[in-house]
């Protein structure tokens, strides 16, 4: 039987090829890919058979994506040149996001590679303690020093690397010399636009209140703050707050509505130009404008898409059915930008949009039956993408049914409209004010109605890491409960969950424990699980631009690990990289009780380490490491670190926060000498004004862990330090080079490193 070669198949084969390409640890060189496409076309195009024109578009677009991915590597900066200090000229894009003194942005250089070493491609600069802000257009020539992307690995989905090749970010790094840096000019383009935009809505609402407004009008996140953020997670409507396609289609019926409105105010128009190309050719313009100041998305992008297509089969006067139209935006998106596939947005949308077309199928007529596939829809959604929204996010929300099926209608029907009129009125101040008042009113009795859902049991639904594997077969099962009527057994689908629901976990025996050392830069974070509780000692820094370790890298990590939830949170000081995260880890696990060694420094309730507390779980102990003050001296706030000490049946580990050698020398012997293996992380993270040598003959550890960032600034660890570890026969571990690192302490054996998160490397973007 011969297979019909069609559009959807190409797009299934396109949509394959650029996904196999992903899974390699290393690409052939461009010339190579480039090769390969040109044969592959060339299959393609003269092929016979459907079969084998299916496998040569498949080869073609994994060439393709091959190629564009092997080019996007060869743009990044060099490693043998990270650290070095360049002169760059160019252009401030997207919309620069300030945290206090700092800013981060985008920047992209002028000229090519060659050009003084210039950069080429998009550098993500921050500028430390700036006087002044960058705005999007502005032309500047800046000293910065730049480094290879590298970002953090841990348990969970979150790849910084792997979103720097996809975004095209060939460099990171700060701004260096603040008073050689020279604003050369300020030209227009849509960012610009959209900054300004926002200023206007800041000024019109104030900045609380215009926040969601913004986010809806031009795609400015930059008013949420975390608290926002766990709103938005927990209740499922993040997809309403970046413009979703969904709001596009909203601005092409605009665009409909307004061509309507002029043909039936200039009948005439129509002896020139028939009415369905002016409504499709105007829906089209507006949607696009509205996509561009909503900064182009992968969402915003396939809904263009598909409107077009819409729009060229009204001129052509034929009509596109829904998979085609998803097929056209699919092949349209992989052949501009085939590394697409590594964002999580691009399978969100489409698998949303996808599910929608597939599987709800109109029923009756009248409000019943919209109604009716209303709720149906939403169902579909909720449950159709969990498995996704699991494997790319770690968590995701039972609540969003409800919440959704509130929040999209009157934000897609209600807000969106007045929102979208309201910014184009912006000129008549007055008569803006008649759809933005209303807009902002209306949302923020609806963000106050979902903080309260956001507290609903089940909002934030975790469970560990269970492979792609049972991702796909939890989809496949959410397309067999969705079917059209007639597929058999369709209520069948919800087994294929089961294994979502119930990955395989391996739990410490009682008197066993396991520890990951997780990867958060210059800082600390530790988790520690024994047979049923879980404790964290720190949560990392708060970063640049608002966002902090504990939301982006502990809580994903607790949930991908299948630990949650936290019966104790242990702050060893108030340090920006020990406690920058820890209001994140408190605020998701409200009941778990709280420690530090700097209460007051925290910024929420927590009780003092006391010398010599202790408790057990599990038949393994924990105790707190007494401290004596030295009297002669203010104590400083590295030496205040709450030291902890965990102990199995087999082995130790000793967590030392940010202490130095006056604290390790006041340290008591007891404390310090046991007959157990031990494992340390390294104090200060490895600081040469630590690890005192008498504090290590007393220690004698086995296993050293340095928590540092990479090439951080501070040299840490520092090399001396290293060397006195391993003098003594110390196995020294980095979490710059090995990512997160789990340690075992078995109930009889010794401890023992058991992963490293970056070892092996098995993806190509990274190194």
């Amino acid at each position: 039987m011969r297979v019909p070669f069609s559009l959807v198949s190409v797009a299934v084969a396109a949509l394959v090829g650029c996904t196999v390409v992903q899974g390699l640890a290393s690409l052939p060189s461009p010339m190579v890919s480039a090769s390969a496409c040109a044969i592959a076309a060339v299959v393609l195009w003269r092929g016979k058979r459907s079969v084998i024109r299916w496998f040569a578009a498949m080869a073609l677009f994994a060439a393709w994506a091959a190629t564009h991915g092997a080019c996007a590597m060869q743009a990044r900066w060099p490693a043998s040149r990270n650290g070095e200090d360049v002169v760059v000229t160019g252009r401030v894009v997207d919309l620069p996001r300030r945290s206090g003194a700092d800013t981060a942005f985008v920047f992209e250089p002028e000229g090519r590679r060659g050009d003084g070493g210039v950069p080429r491609g998009r550098l993500r600069l921050t500028w430390y303690r700036s006087a002044v802000a960058p705005r999007p257009c502005e032309r500047w020539r800046l000293t910065v020093r730049l480094r290879r992307p590298r970002g953090v690995l841990n348990p969970g989905p979150a790849d910084t690397e792997r979103g720097a090749l996809q975004r095209r970010i060939v460099a990171t790094g700060y701004v260096r010399d603040a008073s050689a840096s020279e604003r050369l000019s300020t030209s227009t383009c849509v960012d610009g636009w959209r900054h300004r935009i926002a200023k206007t809505l800041d000024a019109r609402l104030g900045e609380r209140d215009a926040r969601i407004v913004k986010a809806l009008a031009v795609g400015d996140t930059r008013g949420f703050d975390p608290a926002d953020w766990d709103t938005a997670r927990a209740t499922g409507v993040s997809h309403l707050l970046a413009i979703s396609g969904f709001h596009i289609g909203v601005a092409a019926g605009g665009g409909v509505v307004l061509a309507r409105l002029l043909y039936g105010l200039l009948p005439w128009l129509a002896l020139r130009l028939p009415r369905q190309i002016a409504q499709a050719a105007l829906g089209l313009g507006v949607a696009g404008t509205y996509g561009l100041l909503a900064g182009m998305g992968l969402p915003t992008v396939r809904s263009l898409l598909m409107i077009a297509v819409v729009v060229f089969a009204a001129i052509g006067r034929r009509t596109a059915g829904g998979a085609t139209l998803l097929s056209a935006a699919v092949l349209g998106v992989l052949v501009v930008d085939p590394l697409a596939v590594l964002s999580p947005g691009f399978w969100l949308s489409f698998a949303g949009v996808g599910f929608l077309t597939l599987c709800v199928a109109p029923r009756s007529a009248g409000w019943r039956g919209w109604l009716g596939e209303l709720v149906r829809a939403q169902a579909a959604m909720s449950i159709a993408l969990l498995p996704l929204c699991l494997w790319f996010f770690g968590s995701a929300s039972l609540v969003g049914f409800f919440a959704n099926l509130l929040a999209a209608p009157l934000v897609s029907f209600v807000v969106v409209p007045l929102t979208l009129s309201g910014c184009a009125a912006l000129g008549l101040p007055f008569l803006a004010d008649l759809f933005l008042v209303p807009s902002a009113w209306v949302l923020g009795r609806l963000w106050r109605l979902l903080e309260s859902m956001a507290a609903w049991p089940l909002a934030n639904l975790g469970v560990a890491e269970g492979g792609l594997a049972t991702t796909l077969l939890a989809t496949c099962g959410a397309a067999w409960l969705f079917a059209p009527r007639g597929v058999p057994l369709r209520g069948y689908g919800l087994w294929l969950f089961l294994p979502l629901g119930m990955p395989p976990r391996e739990a410490p025996m009682p008197g066993a424990f396991r520890a990951w050392v997780l990867d958060v830069g210059q800082g600390l974070a530790v988790l520690v699980r024994t047979h049923s509780h879980t404790l964290v000692y720190d949560a990392g820094p708060r970063y640049a631009g608002g966002s902090d370790a504990g939301a982006g890298i502990v809580l994903p990590a607790i949930a991908a690990l299948g630990i949650a939830p936290v019966d104790r949170l242990v702050i060893s000081h108030g340090d920006n990289d020990h406690a920058g995260g820890a209001a994140s880890v408190a605020r998701r696990y409200p009941e778990a009780s709280r420690w530090s060694g700097e209460p007051h420094r925290l910024g929420f309730a927590a009780s003092p380490c006391i010398a010599g507390a202790s408790w057990s779980w599990d038949g393994v102990s924990f105790r707190v490491v007494a401290l004596p003050e030295d009297r002669g001296r203010k104590t400083a706030s590295n030496d205040r670190s709450c030291v902890l000490v965990v102990e199995g049946s087999a082995g130790r580990l000793l967590l030392t926060g940010d202490i130095g050698k006056q604290a390790e020398r006041r340290m008591d012997a007891v404390d310090l000498v046991s007959p157990l293996p031990t494992v340390t992380t390294m104090a200060h993270h490895g600081s040469r004004h630590s690890s005192d040598p008498s504090w290590l003959a007393a220690v004698r550890p086995t296993l050293s862990i340095a928590s540092a960032g990479w090439r951080n600034r501070f040299g840490h660890p520092h090399p001396s330090i290293v060397d006195r570890h391993a003098a003594m026969g110390t196995d020294v571990h980095v979490t710059a080079r090995s990512g997160a690192i789990r340690i075992d302490f078995p109930a009889a054996s010794p401890p023992a490193v058991t992963r490293e998160w970056r070892r092996p490397s098995y993806r190509y973007w990274r190194e």
